[in-house]
């Protein structure tokens, strides 16, 4: 009868603990000392171009016949698809450099979108244009890159035509984190001038976003570990584990009826 009795306790411990508990799926709890203030968010920090990164630069002025060589279409800029940005952005290359046209080689590498916008528009008024002409430069980068792996629904490179996205937006936009996914270790890549840095974001912790990974710059990777359960293969829940937990019984039963033959 003991036996019986500790052989329940058990399968029901095992029930429990192959389960994966609500509190690991739900975002931004409030823990520990948490308290009703607001939470503020970390000032964002610009993002500072890199090689490889490819730009739109657009370049007005009263006469548009004076600067349409720097555009990429003399039509809308709206209709300018993400290929079309690939093909006819401006690229910077290995050496931090974009070539432009009349500019040649200018060096972005290390600059913020706003810096690289005052860079260009002070080398055309100072060389090539009058104050009266009216030059205005526009600088974004073609869209927001970011690429996401591990256990989510929709892996791989993402493109967000926004200029700040947080890591929640990012995620719901590649299908949400999967029911095995660790929310509370979330890694973030980022990459610097001097080298890549890794960070760690519990996304169940409302203090989250006080994480200098909660906004994310251009070019992270963001990976999603799997929890033990995945490993185990015991089921996401109760009803999945009881399954698993009748099958192994009913296997551990027709082996012995076997055996006892």
């Amino acid at each position: 009868m003991n036996n019986r009795i500790f052989i329940i306790v058990l399968l029901i411990g095992f029930l429990f603990t192959s389960c994966v508990p609500t509190q690991d799926l739900i975002y931004l709890q409030k823990k520990g000392d948490s308290s009703n203030n607001l939470i503020n968010t970390i000032a964002i920090k610009p993002y500072r171009l890199q090689t490889n990164d490819i730009l739109s630069i657009t370049v007005k002025a009263i006469d548009p016949k004076l600067v349409e060589i720097f555009n990429m279409e003399s039509g809308s800029q709206a209709a300018i698809s993400e290929q079309t940005l690939y093909l006819k952005g401006y690229s910077v290359d290995d050496h931090g450099n974009v070539r432009m046209p009349i500019l040649g080689e200018v060096n972005v590498l290390g600059y913020t979108i706003e810096e690289t916008r005052q860079k260009i528009e002070t080398l055309l008024l100072n060389n090539h244009f009058k104050a009266e002409a009216g030059v205005y430069v526009t600088v974004k980068l073609s869209g927001f890159r970011y690429t996401v792996n591990g256990e989510v629904a929709s892996t791989g490179t993402k493109v967000l035509y926004q200029d700040k996205v947080n890591i929640l937006e990012a995620i719901a936009n590649s299908g949400d984190i999967n029911m095995t996914g660790n929310r509370k270790d979330v890694k973030v890549i980022r990459q610097f001038p001097q080298g890549a840095e890794t960070f760690s974001i519990d996304l169940t912790d409302s203090k989250a976003m006080q994480s200098p990974c909660y906004y994310l710059q251009p070019n992270d990777y963001i990976y999603v570990k799997p929890l033990k359960q995945k490993s185990w293969g015991t089921g996401k829940t109760g009803i999945e584990s009881l399954g698993t937990i009748i099958t192994i019984l009913s296997l551990a039963t027709t082996t012995f009826l076997l055996l006892k033959k």
